[in-house]
């Protein structure tokens, strides 16, 4: 069973700066990266790696963002610049390995709140 180790959020005031953490159980992965849900919403990607590409980033991120990703470490490092209101949310890390027969499995981490008050 994969773990995700997530670090980092809280609460910081609009044009702050926070910075989330993740650490995978795991050796080889297809991608890694951040998404998140705000209330009502449905979860979206933040930001993520593949393992022989750059990052991708969601629309809404517009150059705030800077996804770190070691490979060789299985871990991510997500700076979030510029914070807005509109980022406030649970932030998940997810990681999707192939599995032995095809396909991709997607693997969770418990969340981590972001808070950005106005």
């Amino acid at each position: 069973q994969v773990q995700l180790v997530e670090s980092g959020g809280g609460m910081v005031q609009a044009g702050g700066s926070l910075t989330l953490r993740c650490n995978a159980s795991v050796s080889v992965f297809s991608r890694m990266g951040w998404y998140r849900q705000a209330p009502g919403k449905e979860r979206e990607l933040v930001a993520s790696i593949v393992v022989d590409g750059g990052p991708e980033y969601g629309d809404f991120v517009k150059g705030r963002f800077v996804l770190f990703g070691d490979v060789a470490k299985s871990r991510v490092t997500l700076q979030m610049n510029g914070l807005r209101s509109e980022d406030t949310g649970v932030y998940y890390c997810n990681v999707k390995v192939a599995e032995m027969y095809g396909g991709l499995r997607d693997y969770w981490g418990q969340g981590t709140q972001v808070t950005v008050s106005a």
